[in-house]
């Protein structure tokens, strides 16, 4: 609490430029201080859904200390650290904690579906793998069933906000086909392909790389000392990747997608040096995703990107590979924080993008590193709820205090789901 001389005021009272001092505990407030001077009108509509009868505000360090309307004399409001029959507003403060228990709780179990789902979809794309040789049908079976899945969740009531998992699941080989797909329907969706397109490009997506089953283990991934031998043979993927498909009994739009997908608007990509309209849409998506991917996920950890960079590489230095309208739905669709960027806000504190609503990309969900609350028990902060708390700039994360770097967790690999983003403005808004 601050030792400047208060006043209190009546909610009808607030206005901008008022300093206020908030009597309510850290959890129960959206904003990133209790104390702090009015700056938008957004900012007095917060405050009165807040069930606060009055509110206290400090003359000295407001922009005026004419004072407002004065607040009639009620009940006192006493800290929510004063025990456990504190009241902040008409709330008990065990009532505020549990609401914020709850809340925490809907946040994990959120989170942990996404995990699951990832997971399951990593064993689905093994047992393809495994079966394509000896079981075409299953693994053609398996996949559908998967995408299918995909599809129809996606296509659901409601945006799709796009989620960051806790870790890498799983090895490299399986966990990219698998983060392409998720990635590569959201963006095919937000480029309005309907139902049917949306399969296609699930089915391409999934088994895009499939052809590297094939390859020698030292081929499998590009890597940046390859002799010409070695990228050549690296390269026959693509080949060996349709002829699975055929196996599979792919469709022809599925096989084109596959046999395209590095191939580069500029025709500076393999295996044909195609250009432009010659590329499938799909394969456009799929190329688009499959470069962002690797550029965060690469086969040597210590060249990764951050989504950021990866996402400012692309549009800075590698914007004529890509078809404009895709990548401009793509950058619109991933905000300009994508998920996995650690950012500094405008208050300074420390925080990693931890989700985006492909509708609102400037207003991403973030965990912010807040000294006195433990990690365990940090509350998602909704940005577009605290227009005060808006993002300064992106670092790296070895920029961060080690304390900060420890709390944030910052992911060595980055994995992507989705969830509904209703169920994210309900669990993981810090409001």
């Amino acid at each position: 609490m601050s030792e400047a001389v208060f006043q209190f005021t009546t909610l009808d009272g607030l206005r901008v430029g008022m300093y206020v001092e908030l009597e309510l505990g850290w959890m129960s407030h959206p904003f990133p201080k209790g104390s702090f001077k009015i700056t938008t009108d957004k900012q007095i509509e917060i405050i009165r859904g807040l069930g606060l009868k009055r509110v206290r505000w400090v003359p000295a360090k407001s922009d005026s200390a004419d004072a407002p309307v004065a607040a009639q004399q009620t009940s006192p409001v006493v800290s929510q650290d004063d025990g456990p029959t504190a009241l902040v507003g008409d709330q008990p403060a065990q009532t505020l904690k549990q609401q914020h228990l709850n809340k925490l709780a809907a946040q994990q179990r959120s989170l942990l579906v996404c995990e699951k789902r990832f997971g399951d979809a990593i064993q689905v794309y093994k047992k393809t793998v495994d079966q394509a040789a000896t079981d075409s049908g299953a693994a053609m079976a398996h996949s559908l069933a998967l995408v299918n899945g995909l599809v129809g969740d996606m296509m659901g009531d409601g945006e799709s906000a796009i989620r960051l998992l806790s870790e890498g699941i799983g090895d490299r080989a399986s966990m990219h086909p698998v983060n392409v797909t998720v990635i590569s329907l959201l963006l095919g969706k937000a480029s309005g392909l309907n139902e049917a397109e949306l399969v296609d490009l699930g089915l391409a997506t999934f088994l895009h790389d499939v052809g590297k089953t094939r390859l020698p283990d030292r081929v499998r991934w590009l890597q940046e000392n390859f002799s010409p031998a070695e990228y050549k043979a690296y390269q026959e993927h693509v080949v060996l990747g349709v002829q699975l498909g055929r196996e599979l009994g792919l469709s022809a739009p599925v096989l084109q997608a596959i046999e395209q997908h590095h191939e580069m608007m500029d025709a500076s990509g393999f295996p044909a040096r195609l250009k432009g309209d010659q590329i499938s849409h799909a394969a456009k998506i799929l190329a688009l995703v499959n470069r962002y991917e690797n550029l965060c996920n690469p086969s040597r950890p210590a060249s990764a990107l951050t989504p950021h960079e990866a996402l400012a590489l692309i549009f800075a230095q590698l914007k004529s590979k890509f078809d404009p309208l895709v990548l401009g739905a793509f950058i619109r669709m991933m905000g300009v924080y994508p998920p996995g960027s650690v950012v500094q806000l405008v208050d300074d504190r420390y925080a990693l993008v931890v989700s985006v609503n492909s509708a609102r990309p400037l207003k991403p969900r973030v965990v912010v590193h807040e000294p006195g609350v433990p990690k365990d028990e940090t509350l998602i902060l909704d940005l577009e709820n605290v227009p005060s708390a808006g993002i300064r700039r992106s670092l790296k994360p070895s920029s961060l205090p080690k304390v900060s770097m420890d709390y944030l967790s910052p992911r060595q690999r980055i994995c992507y789901f989705f969830e509904r983003a209703l169920d994210a403005d309900l669990h993981g808004a810090a409001s």
